[in-house]
């Protein structure tokens, strides 16, 4: 194990599609760093295989760190983590720091972070933007959520999976301001899937569709990723779930409600995810939305690949 220029000892709990990554990038840039395992061996072993070390217990993992990252799907399991049996709070020590990457709910964010402090444990907020292929890269977007000087010992970690950093504010902001992207982004994969099955319907087919997007001032690098399940039939193009889609939107509903703020888009953009969440199978992604939208109106926009019809 090659020892970091900070000597600081980091810590990773999440080896999911982004977790991975990240947690690659760590520990290849000269970190120290502690795993825990999963039922899914291959993330585990490619990071022994690295010199990284594994542990049994999420309080394992944080009695050798000083900088732990969590990176799961939101709040509830957060919480599990950091409170539940074998949990991080019975193996922090003062003066460790506790990363979320995930989309969490900023309430929850700020509760954690104060019930931490009181054990001299700093907790930032700092979650991603992209897809697992940036996670791998080492070029992901981070928005991050921390006092100035707790920032600035966690920067140099986080620029070892991560492309561009953004500074966001206190603790909790980073989850706040992730919401509001979520909001966009998930609001044009809606309205993208709405446009789609009615220009379908009057005989506007989506490679014609496309042909004026693409390349027009209504085009971003989003719509080309989302466009290449319904164009291509490619599954993988956008690897975030319709599940986690769904649950981010409603974390928008909770915040939009604390802040006293009518929401009537994200609502909207919610219910599109709602259908397709209660629905379809498990993983999903958002591109698929479109095929979801569609078959509520009775048109098939089930995407073709090599000849052949791909199912959701």
């Amino acid at each position: 194990m090659r020892t970091s220029a900070t000597g600081e000892k980091i810590g990773f709990v999440g080896l999911g599609l982004m977790g991975h990554g990240i947690a690659k990038n760590i520990v290849d840039k000269g970190y120290s760093l502690t795993f825990l395992g999963r039922k899914n061996r291959k993330p585990a072993e490619d990071l022994l295989g690295r010199g990284a070390r594994e542990a049994s217990t999420s309080r394992d993992v944080a009695a050798a760190s000083d900088i732990v990252f969590i990176c799961v799907t939101g709040s509830r399991e957060v919480e599990a983590i950091i409170r539940g049996p074998d949990g991080l709070k019975e193996g922090l020590k003062k003066g460790a720091v506790v990363v979320d990457c995930s989309t969490s709910d900023p309430v929850s964010t700020v509760a954690l972070a104060a019930e931490l402090k009181a054990l001299g444990v700093d907790y930032v907020d700092s979650p991603l933007s992209r897809t697992p292929k940036e996670a791998w890269e080492g070029t992901l977007d981070a928005m991050v959520g921390a006092p100035d000087a707790v920032f600035a010992r966690v920067k140099p970690v986080i620029d070892t999976w991560a492309g561009r950093i953004v500074h966001i504010g206190d603790t909790g902001d980073g989850h706040r301001m992730k919401l509001l992207n979520n909001f966009i982004s998930l609001g044009y994969a809606a309205l993208y899937s709405e446009a789609l099955a009615l220009a379908e319907k009057v005989g506007i087919s989506p490679p014609r569709f496309d042909s004026v997007i693409r390349n027009g001032r209504m085009d971003c690098g989003f719509y080309q990723t989302f466009m290449r399940w319904t164009l291509e039939g490619d599954r993988d193009a956008h690897k975030f779930t319709i599940a986690n889609a769904f649950k981010d939107l409603t974390y928008l509903e909770s915040m939009a409600g604390a802040a006293g703020i009518a929401n009537p888009l994200g609502n909207a953009t919610k219910n599109s995810f709602a259908g397709a969440h209660a629905t379809g199978p498990a993983e999903q992604f958002v591109p698929m939305l479109a095929t979801h939208i569609a078959k509520v109106n009775g048109i098939d926009l089930m995407p073709t690949k090599d000849g052949k019809k791909q199912t959701i």
